[in-house]
């Protein structure tokens, strides 16, 4: 590509390197071709791909003893008789052997053959005689030429000459001639591409193959294969497919000009900046011309059509385009000018040819049938918003625009679709003629919408920049501020800055006190901030006596969203409070509901990291139902990952890894989900020996910033690191994670969230010899949860005291404790800790090897896999006998289990020696097994290995 003079771009374009999708097409083709004498008919529409499947042909033709040519018929005004036929057969430069007499006719028509050629017979006088002579001469002359593949591209601009001769040809071909012919039906001046109906006589193969488009993964492998085999997403290709209408030609030019515009495949953006790719030449070429031919009734139809952008009825055509639509619209599908996508719906087959068309009116019309378009949307009920406020924009009415955007931007928010009312809302907030009055009302409408909906990309971005904005006056800026510190504080790695810009705002003072009260609340709930839960305590006794002062409706329901489930923090007064304060639906309020789903979700999310695992999960499930009534998105994403953890620990983990791969993409930017997420899925990484990874997870919780991290997710990081720790016999690094994990409970003091971190915590201080420290914190965690409603600690503290006693020796009480912590969970249903704490019990004074054979089993039934390799070696330590291994059954080239979960640490770049303390093998036993695998697998290197 480069540059001329006055700026010009001149780029370079070739067809994709292999022909994608088509591999059955092709083989019809090939197979057809061969059969000589053969007819085949290529059917299919501009940019199909039918030129590029002939060329595939043609190219593997040539390598074998055929003679092989090509003639394209012309969109010519002047017609030019067989021209196409007389250039194919001019090209012939081999022998010709002895001729018929007839074939001297041809020397007028090829003098490049004429000298080897018969002399031309004499004229018969008789126009009809004289044409049916020189069909024979072609036929007679192909006939010479022996094997032939003679293509005839764009049959349907061929004169009617040549059509007669190809008809003519092809009911008694030459027995070696294969002819193939491609053509448009849309373009076609009658039913047939040769006039009329045509059958091939008995004896010659034939075939008509009719192209459509791609689907979306035809068109993934030709983007992939232009772009030298970098790969796209689904989405991409999707988006993709949408836009061009999977038309191979379309996907090649669009593909191109993105490259050309720097564009990134892998953007989150790529549907703008396919807005931004112009349409291709050929592709307006062929349309203009299609329009130049129709009637001018039919041409406003088609132009209505392009204006309006999206598929609309007959009668909504012919009322913008002032004529009736039905008369004209069968002219216009008939040259595929317009096609129909379901019933009484028609527009452009794809955005690409509608732009084109769009592009070729002249201003003032564009702007008269964006007027018409206008008026004619507005008389539908109910009318289309959203339609209405771009033509409102393009028909020059700004004051009709901001109006339908903004009932558009409403109406999104009450269809529970956000990310459209944002959209909507950022464009009219973004124009500079909007008056200051507007900006402010809009600025703040995009602000909450902004908060219920999902992350967004810029609009964080846009809604600081209002902040400097001159037209927002002071009052709106102040309440724009605590907005924007609110969407920070969901945002990774922006909870501190969040929680700073809601001070601000709070210290202004300047906006209703309802948003005051809960910019307060957020400051007041203890897991978003470093503060003593006592300071918390003191915010959420005030804020409460504030709510019930509220009238029902979405501001008291937000400010209690946030209270409520802040006072599931061990608070045995909380219950009758949530009791007392709990706000019903309100089937005609929205916003309410929505808030009262975000009110739920917490809850579910707060009695999740004390133990009331059932409460959670009715609470979960009332959230849900609502969030999916009112629209309330950011409720799913917390939900989604309080659901995670609730099947985490009620041992449902079958695909729980990945579930939560996929949700940590979609809500990637939101700090609070995904460090969820992260947290379960080191969990999981940790059950299963992938220490690497579990590390790796653990960190990304935020952890080792606290201050920016949601905290309970954080403290269960700690224990989730110091149990891995742990399992790599490194109790050194496991207490100085337990250190720092008392420290921050003992400068929180939310004793309630300890569950999750006082077991390992007190393991890693008796592993390393640190008994007092580890007495210390039993005693401290006794005193400060007495009197507190907080299942899962107080169940870890009476685990934390069997460990204790075990360890000075009291066996029958460390029993005895083990016993009350096994039930007390059971009761809570967590199989997987139950699980650790009978194995704990198995390996008493005296080992019981029967127990932990049972035990490995129900790891292994969870996925514990590295906790089952552990409990096998326990119990053949003890003498017991393992479970027989006669008659399993055999697994041959595939993997076996062990096999399976030996790759699958490889893969995660484990070590041998590493995977051999986490599955509790023999060095000699994992190199046996990854010699195993890599000969299943037929690969060379452990590099090699995919699952």
């Amino acid at each position: 590509m480069g540059f001329g003079a006055r700026g010009s771009r001149v780029s370079v374009r070739g067809s994709s390197p292999v022909l994608v999708g088509r591999g059955a097409e092709l083989e019809t083709l090939t197979i057809a071709a061969a059969g000589a004498p053969s007819v085949v008919f290529v059917e299919g529409e501009a940019g199909v791909g039918k030129s590029r499947l002939v060329a595939e042909l043609v190219t593997g033709t040539r390598e074998k003893p055929v003679w092989v040519t090509v003639g394209y018929c012309q969109p010519l005004s002047e017609p030019f008789p067989y021209g196409v036929i007389f250039e194919c057969l001019r090209s012939w430069s081999g022998p010709l052997g002895e001729l018929s007499p007839v074939t001297g006719a041809l020397r007028r028509y090829l003098p490049e053959l004429a000298e080897r050629l018969p002399e031309p017979p004499e004229p018969l006088g008789d126009p009809v005689a004289e044409r049916h002579r020189l069909f024979r001469a072609v036929r007679e002359l192909l006939d010479a030429v022996g094997p032939a593949l003679v293509v005839i591209e764009d049959v349907h601009w061929a004169d009617d000459g040549t059509r007669q001769m190809l008809r003519f040809i092809m009911s008694n071909p030459p027995r070696a001639l294969s002819l193939v012919v491609t053509f448009r039906r849309e373009d076609l001046p009658g039913d047939s591409p040769l006039g009329r109906a045509f059958r091939p006589t008995p004896g010659t193969t034939s075939a008509h193959l009719v192209l459509g488009p791609l689907d979306a993964e035809g068109v993934r492998g030709l983007v992939e294969a232009i772009l030298g085999g970098r790969s796209v997403s689904p989405e991409f290709a999707e988006i993709m497919r949408q836009r061009t209408a999977g038309l191979p030609f379309v996907v090649e030019e669009t593909t191109r000009a993105l490259q050309d515009l720097g564009g990134d495949v892998h953007d989150d953006s790529v549907a703008t900046l396919l807005d931004d790719v112009g349409v291709p030449a050929l592709l307006r070429e062929a349309l203009l011309e299609r329009t130049h031919s129709l009637s001018d009734a039919a041409r406003s139809v088609a132009e209505a059509a392009a204006v309006l952008g999206v598929p609309a009825s007959a009668e909504l055509l012919g009322d913008m385009a002032g004529v009736d639509g039905w008369r004209h619209l069968a002219q216009l599908l008939e040259s595929a000018v317009l096609v129909e996508f379901d019933e009484n719906r028609y527009g452009y087959r794809h955005a690409l040819a509608q732009r084109a068309a769009y592009d070729s009116l002249p201003g003032p019309r564009r702007a008269d049938l964006h007027l018409r378009a206008l008026e004619a949307l507005s008389r539908l009920d109910p009318p289309p918003l959203i339609q209405l406020a771009s033509h409102a924009k393009r028909a020059g009415l700004p004051d009709d625009w901001l109006r339908h955007s903004e009932d558009a931007a409403d109406a999104a928010m009450e269809a529970g679709d956000a990310a459209t009312a944002i959209e909507l809302l950022r464009a009219v907030v973004a124009e500079p003629g909007v008056v200051a009055a507007d900006v402010d009302r809009l600025a703040i409408k995009l602000c909450e919408n902004a908060l219920t909906g999902l992350y967004h990309e810029g609009v964080i971005a846009q809604i600081e920049d209002l902040l400097t904005d001159p037209r927002l006056s002071a009052d709106a800026k102040s309440e724009v501020r605590l907005w924007l510190g609110l969407l920070l504080i969901r945002t990774t790695g922006e909870l501190s800055r969040g929680r700073a810009e809601i001070e601000a705002a709070i210290a202004s003072q300047r906006y209703v006190p309802e948003r005051l009260l809960r910019g307060m609340s957020v400051l007041a709930i203890p897991y978003l901030s470093g503060a003593p839960l006592s300071v918390s305590r003191d915010w959420l006794r005030r804020l409460e006596e504030r709510a019930e002062e509220l009238p029902p409706g979405a501001n008291r329901t937000a400010l209690l969203a946030n209270i409520l489930g802040a006072r599931v923090d061990g608070d045995p007064e909380a219950w009758s409070r949530i009791d007392r304060l709990m706000p019903q639906p309100a089937d005609a309020d929205s916003e309410h509901n929505r808030q009262l789903a975000r009110l739920h979700c917490n809850l579910a999310d707060a009695c999740s990291w004390v133990g009331h695992y059932e409460r959670a999960a009715t609470f979960l499930r009332t959230g849900l139902n609502l969030a999916s009534r009112s629209g309330a998105s950011y409720a799913f994403g917390t939900a989604e990952a309080t659901r995670i953890r609730l099947d985490w620990a009620c041992g449902d983990w079958a695909g729980l890894d990945d579930r939560a791969d996929r949700l940590a993409q979609v809500y990637a930017h939101m700090g609070p989900v995904t460090s969820e997420l992260h947290l379960v899925k080191g969990w999981l990484a940790t059950a299963r020996g992938d220490w690497d990874q579990a590390e790796a997870d653990f960190t990304v919780t935020g952890m080792t910033q606290p201050e920016s991290a949601i905290f309970p997710v954080a403290i269960a990081a700690y224990g989730g690191m110091i149990t891995m720790l742990l399992n790599r016999d490194d109790p050194g690094a496991a207490c100085a994670f337990a250190d720092r994990a008392v420290e921050l409970l003992r400068q929180k003091g939310v004793w309630a969230w300890t569950g999750e971190v006082a077991p390992p915590a007190v393991e890693a201080y008796l592993a390393a010899g640190r008994t007092a420290d580890a007495g210390l914190l039993v005693d401290e965690l006794c005193a400060n949860l007495d009197g507190l409603d907080a299942p899962l600690a107080s169940a870890a503290v009476i685990a934390c005291r069997a460990r204790l006693a075990r360890a000075a020796g009291d066996h029958a009480e460390a029993a005895r404790l083990f016993e009350d912590a096994i039930d007390q969970h059971e009761r809570m249903g967590i199989p997987y800790r139950v699980a650790q704490l009978r194995e704990q019990l198995a390996r008493g004074e005296q080992p019981d090897g029967a127990a932990l054979n049972e035990l490995a089993r129900s790891y292994e039934e969870l996925g514990a896999t590295m906790d089952a390799a552990r409990c096998r070696a326990l119990a053949r330590a003890t003498g017991a006998a393992t479970p027989s291994r006669r008659g399993r059954r055999g697994y041959g080239n595939e993997l076996s289990p062990r096999e399976r979960e030996v790759a699958r640490l490889l893969v995660g770049g484990q070590t041998n020696r590493e995977i051999a303390q986490a599955m509790f093998l023999s060095r000699r036993t994992v190199e046996e097994h990854v010699a195993n695998i890599l000969r299943k697998l037929g690969v060379s290197s452990r590099q090699d290995i995919r699952l």
